[in-house]
């Protein structure tokens, strides 16, 4: 026969260190390859949870902090904010949030866990503009209407101190409240439930 004096020890380890080789060659080429399918470092703190220190905020301040690429504003409301709100309820379309954006913690009149310090994401519910912070009552531009709030440039919606949309304008809903919780009484985590699980 032709295979007679044939080692097929020889040839079967030719074969296992060609498998072996084959196989380490194919995790060096699959793992930078996988690798680079991660997301990147900044793209990972992008999302990450923000702590925000308010021990310094003014009443009436507006301090705006990037979560997730977007504006996130931390307000610190007056005693004379917090009341006018409870006059806005006939001219806003949703002034009990029940079609909005926000946490359990903010499903409340103010939409916040506290009530003077009100959290929101700073982008219009209509097409994503940043409205401007106007906490000026009857401004000559914005009308005897206005008790101070958020206003949109680019196509008018208003908004209250509570980020409640006025019924009439083309936002359709009231401003998002992310999802935050306070570590202690000047620090606030946005990102973090109220529980302290991520969002």
């Amino acid at each position: 026969m032709i295979n007679e004096g044939v080692d097929n020890s020889k040839r079967q380890f030719l074969t296992s260190a060609l498998t072996v080789v084959g196989a380490v060659g194919t995790g060096f080429i699959a793992v930078p390859f996988l690798a680079q399918m991660q997301p990147s470092v900044k793209a990972m703190a992008a999302g990450a949870p923000v702590t925000v220190d308010i021990s310094k905020m003014e009443p009436g301040q507006l301090i705006r902090v990037a979560w997730r690429g977007k504006p996130v504003w931390i307000l610190n409301r007056t005693t004379e904010v917090l009341a006018t709100l409870k006059t806005l309820d006939s001219q806003l379309r949703d002034p009990n949030s029940s079609q909005s954006i926000q946490p359990d913690s903010s499903k409340n009149p103010g939409r916040s866990i506290k009530p003077e310090i009100f959290v929101a994401v700073g982008l219009c519910t209509h097409l994503g503009c940043s409205p401007t912070f106007r906490p000026e009552i009857a401004p000559s531009d914005l009308g005897d209407n206005w008790k101070g709030g958020f206003f949109c440039p680019c196509h008018g919606s208003w908004f209250d101190l509570a980020g409640r949309v006025f019924q009439g304008v083309p936002a359709p809903t009231n401003l998002e409240i992310p999802p935050y919780r306070y570590v202690n009484d000047t620090q606030i985590i946005i990102g973090e439930q109220a529980e302290g699980k991520s969002a």
